[in-house]
């Protein structure tokens, strides 16, 4: 057993391979495993990035859950008044996990300039309302002021700021559609304050965000009358859950619509990162253990002569078998550390500086987003040593067919 313990020794701090046939082998798996990590890492972080910014830029836009008039249809703009008094508002008093509750009203209508026009939804937001997304993408100016009697200032995207060729201050003529109650188109007049990008073209594109008393005007609403609720929730994975306790909880007339129901779409397209992540990882997990594989075999195949030795000396097959996996599992944690340490700092580079650029029409985002944490680290870590180590095991099996007398025959 002392024999072992020093040859063991030996073999895990690499003395006996510097000048040996397997040294490139090992530098070689050691660099496959770092590669697979470093690949699996920036997977995992730009995978769960992009599901996390997108559902967040919608639920920005468009909270987590809507709260309509049944006979509502499902455009973005409010056509079917429902009233403001709930029981459910400001607050559930019986639902967990809802961070804020805001009342909110939409009408379609058309920016002009003297030169150019574009279509728009006028969203009008009250003093309860959640500006901490579109201060996050606020690129000049403020947001809307509710607390005066009236205000005409409105928060528009740069993206339709630079069509209509405006700038911050600028007064625009916004025209509106004819509704059930007035048959002519109405003008009205509002003061840019604010103007964001979130790099969300579906959204930024159209939107313009204003005071929901402007809209109770335009469409001949009371105080009372307004479009919908925006249920705000503490978690997106409760979305479900958390739709369902809400529509038990709101009166009958009144149906509920996770963004999720609303855009199927988008939802389904960013679940198959998933499977992209899950697929990249099978697949550098199967190049990193073949790459041990080779490499183990070639240890053993390197070390005929000293296995005889040992086998002579009374060493059991498992022993030696040992001394070799040690081994393994010493270069894959080699592998799994210098993985981790280039891995995470290209991920930490892209968060602070957006290196790497992506086409917003295409995935709803500027630069490329990363997220991952500390448990996902951990698993993806861990996961790789199990399954390399148990891919291992059977090559492993070879030394069992080595005979003392026939390999110690030509030391």
């Amino acid at each position: 057993m002392n024999y072992e313990l020093f040859i063991a020794k030996r073999i895990i701090a690499g003395k006996k391979y510097k000048n040996s046939i397997s040294s490139p082998i090992i530098k070689i798996a050691i660099s496959a495993i770092a590669l697979g990590v470093i690949i699996m890492l920036i997977a995992v972080a730009t995978g769960r990035g992009l599901q996390y910014k997108i559902r967040d830029k919608m639920a920005g836009f468009k909270g987590h859950i809507q709260i309509v008039n049944y006979d509502s249809n499902n455009s973005d703009v409010s056509t079917v008044a429902i009233k403001k008094d709930q029981d459910f508002y400001p607050n559930f008093k019986d639902i967990e996990g809802i961070k804020n509750v805001q009342i909110f009203a939409s009408k379609g209508g058309i920016l002009r300039t003297e030169t150019d026009f574009e279509g728009i939804v006028f969203k009008g937001v009250s003093t309860d309302y959640d500006w901490s997304f579109f201060k996050e993408y606020l690129v000049e100016g403020r947001v809307p002021n509710f607390e005066l009697s009236r205000t005409k200032e409105v928060l528009l995207s740069q993206t339709i700021v630079n069509r209509l060729h405006l700038k911050l201050g600028d007064t625009i003529l916004s025209t509106f559609v004819k509704t059930a109650t007035s048959k002519l188109p109405s003008n009205r007049k509002y003061t840019i304050v604010g103007i964001y990008n979130s790099g969300f073209a579906q959204f930024d594109k159209m939107m313009m965000i204003g005071d929901i008393r402007e809209i109770q005007n335009l469409n001949k609403w009371t105080e009372n009358e307004i479009g919908g609720f925006e249920v705000l929730l503490e978690s997106f994975d409760d979305i479900e859950i958390k739709g369902q306790e809400i529509y038990g909880d709101i009166g009958a007339t009144l149906n509920t619509k996770t963004i999720v129901d609303s855009y199927p779409s988008v939802f389904e397209w960013i679940q198959l990162f998933d499977n992209n992540v899950w697929f990249i990882i099978a697949i550098m997990i199967l190049v990193a253990g073949i790459n041990m594989i080779t490499a183990l075999l070639v240890l053993i195949l390197e070390r005929v002569q000293m296995i005889g030795i040992l086998k002579a000396l009374g060493s059991t097959n498992t022993s030696i078998r040992k001394i070799f996996l040690y081994n393994a599992s010493y270069l894959i944690l080699k592998g799994l550390f210098w993985g981790n340490i280039i891995g995470l700092s290209i991920i930490f580079i892209q968060y602070l500086f957006k290196i790497i650029t992506l086409n917003p029409e295409t995935y709803y985002v500027n630069t490329m987003p990363v997220y991952i944490s500390l448990y996902q680290i951990l698993l993806l870590n861990l996961g790789t040593l199990i399954m390399c180590f148990l891919m291992l095991i059977i090559p492993s099996y070879i030394i069992t067919k080595i005979h003392p007398s026939k390999s110690i025959k030509f030391a």
